[in-house]
């Protein structure tokens, strides 16, 4: 609900943006990884942020002003192109994010928040641990469900031997069948 007085550039860290919904229900609406920007719909549309970023390990964050990012917009055409590419990527993200929480099975929706991680934030140097560590209530509340299924859905795919699960550690053992499951909803 602030008002934005910057531009955020996270030099370093990992970030998840959060909204609370319904009764209080955290939902993490996106997760930001290094060099990534955060604050800047709310900036241009001149709105309060809707939600929070919380950071999920050790942060450098550089905040630019507002003079001077309109500044660079007026000045740079590379650079206005690349923001407006940027916030049109992360229209579709979100338009796809939306169809996927509320249409896709539990299984679906976990798989899909998996792979979601490997993508931002890819593997540990096995090529198969993912480099950010969650709690089950963050991997919940990324999937859009609430802890007890998370808990049990990824029993399951231990089970299943599609993840293998070392406290917050998880490992994708079988991606090509974590796709699939994320696939068929």
């Amino acid at each position: 609900g602030e008002i934005p007085e910057s531009l955020l550039y996270l030099m370093e860290g990992k970030v998840k943006l959060i909204k609370e919904g319904v009764s209080g229900r955290e939902q993490i609406i996106k997760m930001i990884t290094r060099n990534g920007l955060m604050g800047y719909r709310a900036l241009i549309a001149g709105e309060p942020y809707y939600g929070s970023a919380v950071s999920i390990e050790d942060t450098v964050i550089i905040t630019i002003a507002p003079d001077i990012l309109y500044d660079v917009l007026l000045r740079n055409y590379n650079f206005s192109v690349a923001l407006l590419k940027e916030l049109a990527i992360e229209l579709g993200y979100s338009n796809h994010r939306t169809i996927s929480l509320t249409q896709k099975h539990i299984r679906g929706r976990l798989a899909e928040s998996l792979l979601l991680l490997r993508e931002k934030y890819g593997f540990e140097h096995d090529n198969r641990t993912l480099r950010v560590y969650l709690s089950r209530v963050d991997l919940a509340n990324l999937s859009n469900m609430t802890v007890s299924n998370a808990i049990r859905t990824l029993s399951i795919f231990v089970g299943e031997k599609v993840i293998a699960m070392d406290g917050r550690k998880i490992k994708l053992l079988d991606v090509e069948k974590l796709e699939k499951i994320s696939k068929q909803g």
